[in-house]
This record gives C-alpha cells, structure tokens and sequence, in this order.
C-alpha cells in the first residue's frame, strides 16, 4: 500500500489567500488521485494584534496605509476567490481577530479528527459571513458546525490545553524561513510558498510521492 503524502500548510485564517490556496490544494488533490494527509499548521499574520482585536477599518488604514491601497489587493483576491467558488465577503467583516484561539482550535480538531472540516469552517466564518473568530462563544459555534462538540471548545479555550503545541508548531515554521503564508510542506522536503496554480501542486504532489516511494524502496521506510 502506498503510504500517504504528508501536506503540511502552515496558514492563518484571516488570510483571504490562504482560503483560495485550500481550494487549489483540494483540486490539486483530485487530480492527483494519490493517498494524502493534509495536517493544518499555525502562522500567526498579525502576532501583537490585541486579544480583542482590531477595528477593520482600523487596522486596514494602518497596514496598507489607506482603504485605497487595500481596494486593489481586495479586487485580486476576490476574483481568484470567485474562480475557486468562494463568496468573499469583505464588507461584513467588522473586526480584524487575534487568531491565537482560533489556531488552538485547530490543534484540537486535529486530534478529534476533524480539522479539515474545522479550518473550513472557520475560514467560511470569517471570510463570507463576518464572524468574530477572536471570540469564544464564535469559535465554539463555527466549530460545533463542523462536528467538533461545543463543550469540548470551551474546555480547552478555559483552559490552556494547546497554547504550548501551538506556539512550538509555529516556533517551528519560522525555523523553516516561512515569513509569509500559505506555505506548503510536502513530504517533509519540498515546499510550495502561496496560493500556486493546481498544476503546480499536482507536480509537487507527484514528485513527492515518487521520492517517498524510492526512500522506502531503498531504506524499508
């Protein structure tokens, strides 16, 4: 049996192309037709961003200067995002989040066996219907549709199971030189930095995979 491709992609869910880039992975994912593994790392856009939160107008001004210099940026990504089936909706977005929770939960959907689902969800929130995703009571719900029990969130949002896996996972992405994201690992050995063409993810997959097959044919493993 041919063992999976590991995918990790580090990412940040107030990052509107790592949305897109999710959708160009599961593409990529289709045609390729190999078994794969997509686990969901934390990269942190905005680390200092306040616990609350941010003002988006706000902090759009201070990022990009003015509301003018964002519009461009808005327009690209909502175009790559239209030919991806999503709906951004910018305008119904109110606050910019710290996404420290957000990250923990992500981390326990893994180990629930959901996280997929979870980061979608998240991303579906933020990105087409405004949510809050700094907020508990936010967090709880987007994960609860996704299959991941309400009070399982709490107790780890209550408490700080998953702040130390965290903050080690993205320690461990900036040792790699990730600056910016999303940034895919395949295989432990190659990487694809952003929201790349589905071509270019089903070549990296490809080779990947024929690497790993010679590496276990070689070594048993």
């Amino acid at each position: 049996m041919t063992e999976p491709v590991r995918i990790d992609v580090y990412s940040d869910v107030v990052c509107p192309w790592c949305y897109v880039g999710k959708r160009r992975l599961e593409r990529a994912l289709a045609v390729f037709g190999g078994p794969a593994q997509v686990v969901w790392r934390p990269f942190q856009l905005n680390p200092t961003m306040p616990k609350d939160g941010m003002d988006r107008t706000a902090y759009l001004e201070a990022k990009f200067g003015s509301l003018d210099a964002f519009r461009h940026l808005e327009e690209q990504v909502s175009a790559a995002g239209a030919s991806e089936g999503i709906g951004f909706a910018f305008e119904r977005i109110g606050r910019t989040a710290n996404t420290f929770l957000a990250h923990r939960v992500i981390w326990l959907a893994e180990r629930e066996g959901c996280q997929d689902a979870v980061v979608e969800s998240l991303f579906r929130g933020y990105f087409e219907e405004g949510a809050d995703i700094g907020a508990m009571p936010v967090l709880m719900e987007l994960a609860e549709r996704a299959g991941l029990a309400r009070g399982r969130v709490s107790a780890c949002l209550s408490g700080d199971e998953g702040t130390a896996e965290v903050q080690a996972e993205e320690a461990a992405g900036h040792r790699l030189g990730i600056r910016g994201v999303p940034y895919f690992v395949l295989a432990g050995a190659y990487g694809i930095s952003g929201a790349q063409p589905v071509e270019l993810f089903v070549a990296g997959l490809k080779r990947a995979e024929a690497d790993q097959a010679r590496r276990v044919a070689e070594h048993g493993r």
